[in-house]
Formats: structure tokens, C-alpha cells, sequence
């Protein structure tokens, strides 16, 4: 059984019975615990569940948004990809910055830029932005995606065609070096396709745990990514095979 076909079913149960045992996910599903815990992991990182004590129950019976679930995974090491893509941007650049956890890790780090301008579909970078007032924020409209604070759609598309910006710094939910990246949420690929072809470089922010992960939907090829920032954690096989397509590898 694929793990789509396996986390629809996970995903089914919970919508019923609300919570679950990891074992009782095994039982049921024939499968090993090691696989159970990997399936809810990823569900957990697109927002669909919240791994708890022993188990996992269904995210819609929380109170807090999957983008927060998510702000204190691999936190330390966010950071410092944070910092370091904050070390890329230059003086007087227009750039683009998405939404996620990663991404928003850069911002207190470009404090001390001068003549910078943002452009961004996520709600959360924008508000974040706010304090800075020396920074010029453009923010994209579009249909809001709750869970995740981003703007997306052909509202948002229709305003890209009026921008053109130096750098794009996007996080991502999954990163294989012959695959390229992916994501899970069909409705937002066209979107981020768009906001991606907006720039002349794509810079990845990935932590260690999206390699070898694969979503639902191919976002892009590798090729077109100019820069990885990631932590030392890596695989170095992949980076190996990253590098070899010319792609920049930043590990801190």
C-alpha cells in the first residue's frame, strides 16, 4: 500500500474516532510501527494531524494553526538557515520571500538591510515585516490558505505579472535530488510555480528532515534551484548529486 493510500485511510479513521494509538494504527492497517510513526510525522507536517503522547489526533480539533505546530520542529537549525539566507540578500534588492516556518527565520535578520523590498504571499512575513518600517513590503493578494497564512490563486498570479525580483527564498515540503521539490497541496502548486518563475534565483531553505521526502505534487526540477541552504545533517549523497547539477550547497 503507498503511503498516500495508507494516510488517507489514517486520515479517514481520525476524521471518526478523533485520536488514535500508534498501535492501534498498526493493528489495523498491517503495517510496523516504525511506518505508522513516518506516516504521522508527515501528516503532521502538512498539517493534518498532531502527533501526540503514544499517538495522534485530528489537527481541526486543535486550537492552534498547523503553521504554529510546526514553528518548534528543528528549530535551532532554522535559524541558522535563516541567517544564512539572510547573509545572500543584498542592499537595495527586491526579493521574495514565501510562507512557511523556514522562511520566516530569515527576518530578524535582515534588520540591518538598507533599501530592501519584500515581496510576499504569506500573511505571517508580512505582519513580522510590519516593525521593520525602513523595509518596503509588497504583499500579493489572493484566496486565503488558513492553516498556512499564504495567499494563493489566479488573484495572486494576476499580480506577479507586474513583478520581477532578484531572489526568491522559499522553504519546501520535500527535496530529492533526481525528483526535484515537491509539495502536497495541489491548489498552491500553480501559485508557487508562479511566484518561483518571478525571480531570476531560486533559493532553497530545506532543514535535514525534507530530503528524500516525497509530496503529492512535483513543484520543479532541481535544475532550476540556484542555491540550497540546509543544515549538517544532510545527506551527502544528495548533496553530492546537488552540487554535480551545479546547484550551490550552503551548510551551516
Amino acid at each position: 500500500m503507498l503511503s498516500q493510500q495508507r494516510q488517507k485511510l489514517i486520515l479517514d479513521y481520525l476524521k471518526t474516532h478523533k485520536s488514535v494509538q500508534v498501535q492501534e494504527l498498526s493493528d489495523i492497517l498491517g503495517i510496523s510501527l516504525s511506518t505508522v510513526r513516518r506516516d504521522l510525522s508527515d501528516m503532521e507536517e502538512i498539517g493534518n494531524v498532531r502527533r501526540v503522547h503514544g499517538g495522534a489526533m485530528l489537527a481541526q480539533e486543535l486550537p492552534e494553526s498547523p503553521i504554529l505546530l510546526r514553528s518548534d520542529k528543528y528549530a535551532e537549525e532554522k535559524q541558522r538557515i535563516g541567517a544564512a539566507a539572510a547573509a545572500l540578500v543584498k542592499d537595495g534588492e527586491t526579493i521574495i520571500i514565501t510562507g512557511g516556518t523556514t522562511a520566516e527565520t530569515m527576518l530578524p535578520y535582515l534588520a540591518d538591510k538598507t533599501n530592501l523590498t519584500v515581496v510576499t504571499n504569506a500573511l505571517n512575513i508580512a505582519w513580522k515585516l510590519a516593525q521593520h518600517t525602513h523595509i518596503s513590503v509588497v504583499v500579493l493578494g489572493g484566496y486565503l490558505r488558513h492553516s498556512e497564512y499564504t495567499l494563493l490563486g489566479h488573484l495572486t498570479i494576476q499580480a506577479l505579472q507586474d513583478i520581477h525580483v532578484s531572489k526568491i527564498f522559499h522553504g519546501i515540503y520535500g527535496l530529492d535530488a533526481e525528483n526535484g521539490l515537491s509539495g502536497t497541496y495541489i491548489q498552491e502548486v500553480q501559485t508557487d510555480r508562479e511566484i518561483i518563475n518571478a525571480a531570476e534565483q531560486l533559493i532553497v531553505m530545506a532543514d535535514s528532515s525534507k530530503f528524500g521526502r516525497t509530496g503529492a505534487v512535483r513543484l520543479v526540477p532541481m535544475d532550476q534551484v540556484s542555491t540550497l541552504i540546509t543544515d549538517k545533517a544532510a545527506p551527502d549523497d544528495e548533496l553530492d548529486v546537488l552540487r554535480e547539477k551545479g546547484i550551490t550547497v550552503v551548510q551551516v
